[in-house]
């Protein structure tokens, strides 16, 4: 297995773009607090302009969004790009779009949810990168995983996670975390990556159980499934069918649709959209103990 490239270590000093790809911004008291968490650790956050439009759901036309993604990749200054939420839109700017991957100097790009199709496209040309917290919801983050955050990006390590383990051994594998409504959504586009080797770790909000169900099957059905070494599980949050309406809970459709995959499986592991959201590095080496329940990431040094 070949893990991604790490983009070097961020220091106090660096210059960070807080970028808007996906929906439109709402939350600016909690984004307020979460620049100031950066800047307090003695970076300079530059925030793109316009990250305040809106059409429609989204934070301002493709072209606007795309064109903030444009500058800061492209800013030889700029050492990290953040992102300041989630929702949808990522991947209307992806439609079109050629990363001008340069070796020497990959920079690091944070975010989770809907930036999940900007992980995944950087995966596929071989770099590394964060699902971690964004602009609008780091500042609400417990301490440990703001401190998680930041030893992993300024190149220290990070401690493993505990979750409930399904049982089924131990998998080493390279780990790729996103959220399964819009990873099912990146199946079968130039975004999906190759699975062989791959540890997946899903997490998801607000779908009912029918519809992780659906989405699970779509990926039970493309064979993708097949090719995983082990997947870890965040939260599923928020995740109930209405009241009054027959359902299954969510924990009976993961463990129906992942429970006979012959694979070690480990879930509530603390990331996802409700807090905490612990940071997982994209594209390194992982060791998954669904006996123990432990989600263990390898050392800087095995990983770059």
């Amino acid at each position: 297995m070949i893990s991604k490239i790490l983009p070097p270590p961020l220091k106090p000093g660096d210059l960070l773009r807080v970028i808007a790809p996906s929906g439109a911004l709402r939350e600016l008291e909690p984004f307020a607090r979460s620049v100031e968490i950066w800047r307090s650790h003695g970076y300079q956050v530059e925030i793109s302009p316009k990250i305040d439009d809106k059409w429609g759901y989204l934070a301002g036309r493709d072209e606007d969004r795309h064109n903030q993604l444009a500058a800061a990749w492209q800013d030889p200054d700029c050492r990290g790009i953040l992102c300041a939420r989630g929702g949808f839109g990522s991947t209307r700017i992806l439609e079109n779009w050629h990363w001008q991957q340069n070796s020497n100097l990959p920079k690091w790009l944070i975010g989770f949810s809907d930036i999940t199709a900007l992980l995944w496209s950087l995966y596929n040309i071989g770099i590394s990168s964060v699902h971690g917290p964004v602009m609008t919801t780091l500042a609400d983050e417990p301490d440990w995983s703001i401190e998680r955050l930041f030893n992993w990006v300024e190149g220290r390590d990070i401690n493993p996670l505990k979750g409930y383990g399904w049982g089924g051994g131990i998998a080493t594998g390279i780990l790729l975390p996103g959220n399964l409504t819009v990873a099912t959504h990146l199946l079968s586009t130039p975004m999906q990556p190759n699975f062989d080797g791959v540890i997946l770790a899903l997490e998801d909000v607000t779908e009912v159980p029918y519809r992780i169900d659906r989405m699970l099957t779509q990926w039970r059905l493309s064979g993708s499934l097949a090719k995983l070494r082990g997947i870890a599980l965040g939260g599923f949050t928020r995740c109930q069918a209405p009241p009054n309406v027959p359902s299954f809970s969510v924990e009976e459709v993961l463990r129906d649709r992942l429970g006979d995959l012959g694979i070690p499986v480990v879930s509530q592991l603390p990331f996802g959209h409700d807090s905490p959201n612990a940071a997982l590095p994209v594209g390194v080496e992982v060791t998954l103990d669904a006996d123990q329940g432990i989600l263990k990431i390898h050392n800087l040094c095995t990983a770059m």
